[in-house]
């Protein structure tokens, strides 16, 4: 008989993986199953695990793209005189000017709301997350990556300052501000992804050091390598699906997704 651990394991490295890159709230979706199911609190350590899956799938999808701007980058640094590196160091600023905000925003108030998961409050954030897609479902912006002003990074930034609240989908917020400063729907999903490896390595430093001050029992290394597989599997095919109804324009699928799914949360725990 297969252990209930692992099945936990599984299934929560399945939800981790599939809504990760999806504008739908990966940490929602824990909370909520949690919240469901009656399972209590996850332990720190899976979750530290599984979100690190879900950063090596996504970090293997733009692998080439964050190679050539670190190049590039470095190179225009050296040789400041060379037009062609330009493009890449004025993205990587566009980069580092729409993180700050998410920076201050997470040192300043993500400890006091990342314990608020009543399943009410994920239920406005679906809600908000629904709105904010719905408003977008039509618009074909026109900017490129070289598009990209430092307007743009600081208005994006802000507008993911938000995504500290609980339930409010990072990518989901990211990509619906990237789409209002008018990006091609390709450049939109690229940039909010790039913004995704900031605050992830950022966080990461901080969680590792909680994972090895914590230990991991040597009960729970089989459960949480099946638990890593699954996500960072999960992840890589849950972008490349996201990817393609981006570019179908289709958006509008997760703005009703996320609003039934407030809908039901609304009941359920009437």
């Amino acid at each position: 008989m297969i252990n209930l651990k692992y099945i936990i394991y599984i299934i929560l490295g399945l939800i981790q993986g599939i809504t990760e890159p999806l504008p739908v709230s990966s940490s929602g979706h824990l909370s909520l199953f949690m919240n469901i199911f009656n399972i209590g609190k996850i332990d720190t350590s899976f979750l530290i695990i599984s979100n690190f899956a879900s950063f090596l799938a996504i970090l293997f999808i733009f692998r080439k793209d964050i190679i050539k701007l670190i190049k590039d980058f470095l190179f225009y640094i050296l040789k400041k005189d060379n037009k062609i590196y330009k493009p890449s160091f004025k993205y990587v600023m566009c980069i580092i000017i729409a993180t700050i905000p998410i920076s201050i925003s997470g040192l300043l108030f993500k400890s006091k709301l990342e314990n608020l998961t009543n399943p009410k409050i994920l239920a406005i954030s679906f809600m908000l997350t629904a709105v904010f897609l719905f408003v977008v479902k039509n618009i074909k912006g026109v900017k490129k990556d070289n598009d990209i002003t430092y307007k743009d990074a600081l208005f994006i930034g802000l507008i993911e300052m938000f995504t500290i609240i609980p339930g409010l989908s990072r990518s989901g917020t990211v990509l619906v501000a990237c789409l209002l400063r008018n990006l091609k729907k390709e450049t939109a999903l690229k940039f909010t992804f790039m913004l995704y490896f900031p605050v992830s390595i950022a966080s990461f430093i901080l969680e590792v050091l909680l994972l090895f001050n914590n230990g991991i029992s040597r009960f729970l290394i089989f459960p949480y390598l099946i638990g890593f597989l699954v996500t960072t599997i999960t992840t890589y095919y849950s972008y490349l699906w996201l990817s393609k109804i981006v570019k179908d324009g289709k958006l509008i699928k997760f703005s009703i997704y996320t609003l039934l799914l407030a809908i039901f949360i609304f009941i359920y725990f009437r």
